[in-house]
């Protein structure tokens, strides 16, 4: 028996053809779409875990900020101890320093020196007095120079000659002195003392001032 197709077999393989391809257009879009969606779901995850860093990150600087705000509190503490101790030590050194400044004047002041004032601006005293000769001021520059442990840098500012009326009106020629000299905060040994007389008590009543 011979069969013979009727059909129009040519539209049925372009049918065919066309449904593959639809068929396949629609699984690369489904593929695709798969593909976008795992991406997404890896980028959302990559950014989370981006976003919990970055929060970790800014709680550790924020702690760091703090300790750093700590530490500078803590420096300032400690420099203001430290001007307070060092306001008490100079404190303690200056409560002493018109007894030591006296002192030491008594201890370098030559016989024939008479001293008449004394005035202390911060570490520097100026001095006034009567000598009974220039050799005797000299030495009196001399001890404060060399001899002393507390002063040092003396400068002679002015002397000169006056004439004096004694107990039985003879005339005494005297030298009127100003000088000033340094007092150092702390002393310093001297390598060869030389003795020095203490200073007399002025007959005119001689006054020390120390500011």
């Amino acid at each position: 028996m011979i069969l013979i197709n009727l059909l129009p077999h040519r539209e049925v393989k372009r049918q065919q053809r066309e449904r593959q391809f639809y068929l396949s257009l629609a699984a690369c879009a489904l593929l695709g779409v798969v593909i976008v969606g795992i991406w997404y779901s890896v980028l959302q995850q990559v950014t989370s875990v981006q976003e919990q860093r970055n929060a970790f990150l800014t709680s550790e600087i924020a702690k760091l900020k703090s300790q750093i705000t700590d530490i500078a509190n803590l420096r300032t503490e400690i420099a203001a101890l430290k001007a307070r101790m060092n306001a008490v030590e100079n404190l303690q050194t200056d409560r002493n320093v018109p007894v030591r400044l006296l002192d030491e004047l008594v201890r370098q002041t030559p016989e024939g020196v008479y001293l008449v004032t004394i005035k202390q601006t911060g570490a520097v005293v100026s001095v006034s007095g009567i000598a009974q000769t220039n050799e005797r001021v000299s030495e009196f520059l001399r001890n404060t120079s060399y001899n002393s442990a507390w002063l040092e840098k003396p400068e002679l500012i002015e002397i000169k000659a006056m004439t004096v009326a004694g107990a039985n009106k003879e005339q005494r020629r005297l030298f009127d002195f100003s000088m000033k000299v340094t007092l150092k905060r702390q002393p310093v040994a001297v390598a060869t003392p030389v003795p020095a007389a203490a200073a007399r008590p002025a007959s005119a009543a001689a006054t020390a001032t120390a500011s």
